[in-house]
């Protein structure tokens, strides 16, 4: 299964239909963040597996959390809410807030609402990682590649299938994604290169900005 099918089909839709029915937010809003928030969520967990003590705490946390069954049990999305909070406290690090704050200013969903969709998505997204990990048979230095080839795969699949708005997404973010070793920062590098990099994205006239209004119905 590749990352786009992750976004796209049942699991996708049942992490936005969960957060649409706890959070009052509508399920095309969450699922246009999931699309930005989950490369972003990679491209941290790629570099930070260039350091080698990283590379084996995220290896030991996959083996022993993340064996991929949250991909098929939905009841787990909510349950390990909590866990996705501390999950993002180490991916993100000093720059949570910063990441949330711009994540809220560009999908439109308020910041207080912003981090609890972020804590259902993080185990999903580990156990996907996780998956493809026992599929690939890699230990801790073969993360970062297993990590920037889910990227790049998935940046070939949206950009080939450009035919929905969520597509579109998902090819700009990832073919800014692609590029996330180039400042070491991949916020800047995912929503920089999408998103224009300023505060007028949603007045823009490219970007996430015009892609969710299209998504969004204008919002």
């Amino acid at each position: 299964m590749s990352l786009i099918d992750l976004l796209t089909g049942n699991t996708g839709n049942q992490v936005a239909e969960q957060a649409e029915n706890k959070f009052g937010i509508s399920k095309n809003q969450v699922i246009a963040l999931l699309a930005v928030a989950t490369p972003l969520i990679i491209s941290y967990l790629r570099n930070k597996s260039q350091d080698a003590k990283e590379a084996e705490a995220l290896n030991n946390a996959l083996d022993k959390d993340h064996n991929g069954s949250i991909l098929n049990d939905a009841s787990q999305i909510e349950a390990r809410q909590a866990e996705g909070g501390s999950i993002l406290d180490h991916i993100f690090g000093g720059q949570k807030s910063t990441v949330e704050n711009q994540l809220s200013q560009n999908t439109g969903i308020s910041i207080d609402k912003i981090g609890p969709i972020l804590a259902m998505l993080a185990p999903v997204v580990m156990g996907y990682i996780g998956q493809q990990k026992q599929q690939s048979n890699v230990g801790a230095g073969g993360l970062g590649d297993l990590l920037g080839g889910i990227l790049g795969n998935a940046s070939n699949q949206a950009q080939a299938q450009q035919s929905n708005p969520l597509n579109d997404i998902l090819g700009s973010v990832l073919g800014g994604g692609g590029q996330s070793q180039s400042s070491g920062n991949p916020l800047n590098d995912i929503l920089g290169s999408v998103l224009g990099g300023g505060g007028n994205q949603q007045q823009g006239g490219g970007g996430l900005g015009s892609i969710l209004g299209n998504i969004l119905g204008g919002k």
